[in-house]
């Protein structure tokens, strides 16, 4: 069997060094060294990294597609994704700026784009409330296209000792960026537009996350903002699982606190039989006018002939 490993084309070669190097390419590839337990950890690692890069590449796609689809962003949380994208964008320019594996951080890259994307959905689809929102809300959008520029460069140019701090407030900014979306979740009763496919990627992917900073980078930074994210990844998790099908949102203002009162008025209704006077009261305009119509232009049927009218005058003699 090493014979035939070992004798591979030249293109599979290069391809498996570069992803597990050379060393481990030779002993698990070429000798079949199935024992050698550092390889194998690290190999798995590289395994993963690709391929929480290609997931992460397209998670949010299908976040993307219902916004569209439904031409709504409804239960989505405005801070929690600006939050988020933050978060995502200093974790991208730190693992960058340092040269880790591009395996240990790639998703990073397309989240943010994609963040950025639904960031922007969400204000486009937001509800208006005035004629002139419409202007608003091209002004908006083209404010936030040109912060998310200039945050990019920002954190491309920024000293690396002022990165590791920013690095460090990813920690908070994980916090605060789901701990909207879960009180929103929780308010209304529902996750409308929010993606389950998008929410189980990612607790898939940070819990592999943490195993390959843990054997790639080892840095405690990077690994505790991956176990919060998947902490509070697991709350939105259950969210879904609890409000699942209930796509009615209640008002975040509380606007629709009188639903039960209507409900009670609505069955109180149903169960009171109205009288005869009481339903033509209740009718169209236009129904009683011609009920009315109809009862006043009734035709009169003459009442039957006896003998007597129809044999003229009867006479009497006068008795004195």
């Amino acid at each position: 069997m090493t014979a035939i490993t070992q004798n591979l084309p030249w293109f599979v070669k290069d391809l498996g060094i570069s992803i597990v190097g050379k060393e481990c390419y030779t002993s698990l590839v070429e000798n079949l060294d199935i024992g050698d337990v550092k390889c194998l950890k690290y190999s798995l690692s590289k395994g993963l990294g690709i391929g929480i890069v290609v997931g992460g590449s397209i998670m949010k796609v299908p976040q993307i597609l219902l916004i569209v689809n439904a031409r709504s962003a409804r239960g989505l949380s405005l801070p929690a994704y600006i939050l988020e994208t933050l978060s995502y964008a200093i974790t991208l320019a730190y693992s960058f700026r340092h040269q880790f594996p591009f395996s240990t951080y790639g998703e990073n890259l397309f989240l943010t784009l994609q963040n950025t994307l639904i960031t922007l959905l969400i204000v486009h689809y937001a509800p208006t409330r005035s004629l002139t929102r419409g202007d608003n809300k091209s002004q908006k959008i083209v404010v936030g296209t040109l912060l998310t520029i200039a945050s990019a460069f920002a954190l491309y140019t920024i000293p690396t000792d002022l990165l590791a701090l920013l690095q460090m407030t990813t920690l908070p900014l994980s916090l605060f960026s789901k701990l909207p979306q879960i009180r929103q979740n929780y308010r209304s009763q529902s996750t409308g537009q929010l993606s389950a496919f998008a929410v189980i990627s990612q607790i898939a992917g940070c819990l592999a996350r943490l195993f390959t900073t843990a054997t790639e980078v080892g840095d405690l930074l990077v690994s505790a903002g991956f176990a919060l994210a998947l902490l509070l990844n697991i709350v939105l998790g259950a969210q879904l699982w609890m409000y699942w099908g209930e796509s009615e949102v209640k008002d975040e203002f509380g606007l629709r606190e009188h639903a039960p009162y209507e409900k009670e008025k609505e069955r109180a209704s149903a169960a009171y039989e109205p009288a005869s006077w009481e339903s033509q009261i209740h009718q169209p305009t236009a129904t009683r006018a011609t009920a009315t119509t109809a009862s006043t232009h009734r035709v009169a049927t003459p009442p039957p002939r006896t003998p007597s009218s129809a044999g003229g005058r009867k006479w009497a003699r006068k008795v004195d």
